[in-house]
């Protein structure tokens, strides 16, 4: 089993920064996979970052590219998102979500690829 919990969460004007924390608990090798997703509200939930293993390779969307950074601290069991330049559109309900395996890396970015969900923690950027 594997346990996931956010933080670093909060209300930010346009422009802004914030950095979000996942730490992670339980199996390692159920971890090989490890993601940021969000969800605004009447929208689905859509990957932003990922780092997977090995050699902490990692995957953006395109709406977050240059802004965003995933990173991850094996010492502490965290994995991060670093977001800059913040927009109204960021806002929503950030998860963390782990993987074991995905059957293709094309599910990289695919909420169904994960099996592992935190509870999530809200980002609001104000214009």
């Amino acid at each position: 089993q594997v346990r996931l919990v956010e933080s670093g969460g909060g209300s930010v004007q346009a422009g802004g920064s914030l950095r979000l924390s996942c730490e992670v608990s339980g199996d390692t090798f159920m971890r090989k996979f490890m993601g940021w997703f969000r969800q605004a509200p009447g929208k689905e939930r859509e990957g932003v970052a990922v780092i997977y293993s090995p050699g902490a390779q990692t995957s953006y969307a395109d709406s977050v590219k240059g802004r965003f950074t995933i990173s991850q601290d094996e010492g502490r069991n965290t994995v991060y998102l670093q977001m800059n330049t913040l927009k109204p559109e960021d806002t929503a309900m950030y998860y963390c979500a782990a993987a074991k395996s995905l059957t293709s890396l094309s599910l990289l970015l695919t909420a169904a690829g994960y099996n592992h969900w935190g509870q999530g923690t809200q980002v609001t950027v104000s214009s």
